[in-house]
């Protein structure tokens, strides 16, 4: 599927394109390869070794440069903790932060998840050490699948459906499959293999026999762990006053949207999903930092509509709008996941994840 002929294309679409000097990428893409595969056999031959806290840390990770739906997943993990009787604590590396601000996905687990503390660091030992000193007593490591630096107890890695290793279809061809700067692969599917659970995510926007051909390539690059559905399921549309309203209202409305996403192609299919006729969507890149001149005319016409990781950035701009919350929800292959958690080693008397800190928000997004 072509994007719209009336706008830029994103850095994704650029990259989804076949031939031309384009191609030319592949060989540092190949030298990046090296140096992952290298780097990787470091790790797994014990010549290098992550630092060990004294809580577990449960990560969720993915193989491609964003857009699989991480931070409704950690909201998610997060409740789990705390249901477990942990009192957790978010680690991430606070990536597209300016200095001294946190970035928008820490923003919003800070309105999903009050009271639960974050750090964003790039050395996660010394974040997670902090972590621990104001009480955490297990840590969810957002996007900590590549950063082996920290050891971790549970490695949960997410696999998006509609784009597994990072770049949308073009032209009715199979997608691109390359490492950065070719393709947005972090790492080589292979690398699956040393994952404990794997989460296909947004398994509900693809037909059945797509989803059933790439669980059978995943069964094949990690065989013998879980595999879990998961679906980013529309919860609430929020409007201007925070009041919520069923997102069924959205059916048969004319809206415009905007989005600064991993995959804003996934956020118009959940719109569209719910019977919204989107009649302008603007897209910019992951972690933009939108700016008044960017979103002229947006609303004007029509009702604004937003992910929860855009508003936050839009909120200080005054520009009116909605958000639709969803929710991260496993839809099958749950057992395994919840037995993992169970088995998380225990560093704290039962009962303290109840204590102050403890998430209080609904699991939502």
């Amino acid at each position: 599927m072509s994007p719209p002929a009336d706008r830029p294309l994103t850095a994704a679409e650029r990259l989804a394109v076949r031939g031309g000097a384009i191609e030319l990428l592949r060989a540092p893409a190949a030298l990046f390869g090296a140096l992952v595969v290298a780097r990787r056999a470091a790790y797994d031959l014990g010549l290098a070794r992550g630092a060990r806290l004294d809580v577990p840390v449960v990560s969720i990770g993915n193989l491609t440069a964003g857009g699989t739906g991480k931070t409704p997943a950690c909201a998610w993990l997060a409740h789990e903790l705390a249901r477990r009787g942990f009192r957790p604590g978010i680690l991430s590396r606070g990536y597209g932060a300016a200095a001294g601000e946190e970035n928008d996905e820490s923003r919003l687990l800070a309105r999903l998840l009050p009271g639960v503390p974050r750090v964003a660091d790039p050395r996660r030992a010394r974040g997670g050490a902090l972590l621990v000193a104001r009480g955490a007593t297990a840590l969810v490591l957002d996007d900590g699948f590549q950063h082996r630096q920290l050891a971790r107890d549970l490695d949960l890695v997410l696999v998006d459906a509609t784009r597994p290793w990072g770049l949308p279809a073009r032209d009715g061809r199979r997608p691109v499959r390359a490492l950065l700067p070719r393709g947005l692969l972090r790492e080589p599917p292979s690398s699956l293999a040393r994952a404990d659970a794997l989460v296909v995510t947004r398994s509900d926007q693809v037909d059945p026999a797509r989803l059933a051909e790439l669980e059978r390539e995943l069964a094949g690059l990690a065989p013998g762990r879980p595999l879990a559905r998961a679906v980013h399921a529309p919860r609430a549309l929020l409007d201007e006053r925070g009041a919520e309203h069923d997102p069924a209202t959205l059916s048969g409305v004319e809206i415009d949207a905007v989005s600064a996403l991993g995959n804003p192609a996934g956020f118009e299919a959940t719109l569209r999903a719910l019977g919204a006729v989107v009649v302008e969507h603007r897209v910019f890149p992951d972690h933009h930092r939108f700016a008044l001149p960017e979103l002229a005319g947006l609303g004007a016409r029509r009702p604004l509509v937003a992910s929860g990781k855009d508003a936050v950035k839009l909120a200080p701009l005054g520009v009116p709008h909605r958000v639709l919350d969803v929710e991260f929800r496993l839809v099958a292959g749950a057992g395994p996941i919840e037995a993992l958690l169970d088995a998380l080693p225990r560093t704290a008397p039962a009962g303290l994840g109840a204590a102050a800190g403890a998430p209080t928000a609904r699991r939502s997004l």
